[in-house]
């Protein structure tokens, strides 16, 4: 498959702390880690980057100390930035809560990246991408998602669209979510989100429902791995069992894998599986952006006799890209 991955969905600074517990009203509560870094669309396109994938992020930057952080970010990895004029904002960031399960909770406060407009997406040159990224966050205030809503129609393929939702899927309107899934190619949702869009308690049952009319949907559920739809067949691909200390950005991670290994070439089983082992190995790190790259990926896999249908694709893969 032709072209690389272009990011729909903005980036933010992510502020993470890690507690043992979620502070009670009145109570203070030390951080005992904290880390500064770009989040948010930041981490489907380094896991996907990290995959040898090339990465553009189609989204809006703005001016200002976190904008910096992001930038200098996005070049690290090798992440190529769209042309286009910046917001006169700086960017949004994110409060990341881990507790000591590992589970997370956010405090957010929006920036450059919602100032999209339909000029801007017009500019991204989106049909030399073999993918594009959308999550719900891009949907979540009406001035972003009327201009994606009013984008999206007219959008060519290639790219393929594959649709997040995301954790904020029951804030976002039915109508709106209906017309951006009526352009999406690929659904990937975790099981809640997947019960919303659909109405189905079994994560097989909301795969298929959400795979009618387009070419493939996943629907992941931690540790158990995730369930893909594709060609009328739904499968069960499965997890990988780790020590899991920070779920923080695993979803992003299984995003950007499978797309990337979608473009190097795997079957949609094969991707599936790659990305459940890359979204695994992430829970194991703390912070948000801790995708593996592409030789570690294939190590983890091999220690545990995981077995792809054409392991020969692995040659394929350029780690770092």
């Amino acid at each position: 498959m032709k072209g690389g991955m272009l990011q729909l969905s903005g980036v933010v600074v992510d502020l993470v702390h890690r507690i043992d517990h979620l502070p009670a009203p009145g109570e203070e509560v030390e951080t005992a880690e904290f880390q500064m870094t770009a989040g948010g669309g930041f981490n489907a396109m380094a896991a996907a980057r990290r995959m040898g994938a090339r990465v553009t992020y189609g989204g809006m930057l703005g001016q200002g100390p976190l904008a910096d952080i992001t930038e200098a970010a996005l070049r690290a990895e090798g992440i190529a930035l769209a042309p286009g004029a910046r917001a006169e904002i700086d960017q949004g960031s994110c409060a990341v809560i881990v507790d000591g399960t590992g589970e997370r909770s956010f405090i957010s406060h929006h920036g450059a990246e919602r100032r999209i407009d339909v000029a801007h997406l017009a500019g991204l040159a989106a049909s030399s991408h073999a993918f594009a990224l959308l999550t719900g966050y891009s949907l979540y205030k009406p001035a972003s998602a009327a201009a994606f809503l009013a984008w999206l129609p007219a959008l060519q393929r290639p790219p393929l669209l594959m649709f997040d939702p995301g954790p904020i899927v029951a804030d976002i309107p039915r109508e709106t979510l209906d017309r951006c899934m009526a352009r999406a190619d690929w659904i990937s949702a975790n099981a809640g989100e997947a019960r919303i869009l659909t109405g189905e308690d079994q994560p097989a049952a909301a795969a298929t429902r959400l795979a009618a009319g387009r070419q493939g949907a996943l629907v992941r559920r931690g540790a158990e791995g995730c369930w893909q739809s594709f060609e009328g067949r739904t499968l069960h691909i499965p997890g990988f069992a780790v020590a899991a200390i920070d779920t923080n950005g695993a979803g992003d991670t299984h995003d950007g894998v499978f797309i990337a290994a979608m473009i190097a070439g795997f079957a949609p089983a094969d991707a599936a599986l790659v990305a459940n082992a890359a979204a695994a190995i992430s829970t194991t790190i703390i912070g948000p952006a801790t995708a593996p790259d592409a030789t570690q990926t294939r190590r983890f896999m091999d220690a545990r006799g995981a077995k792809l249908s054409a392991p020969q694709n692995w040659e394929r893969v350029q780690p770092g890209g």
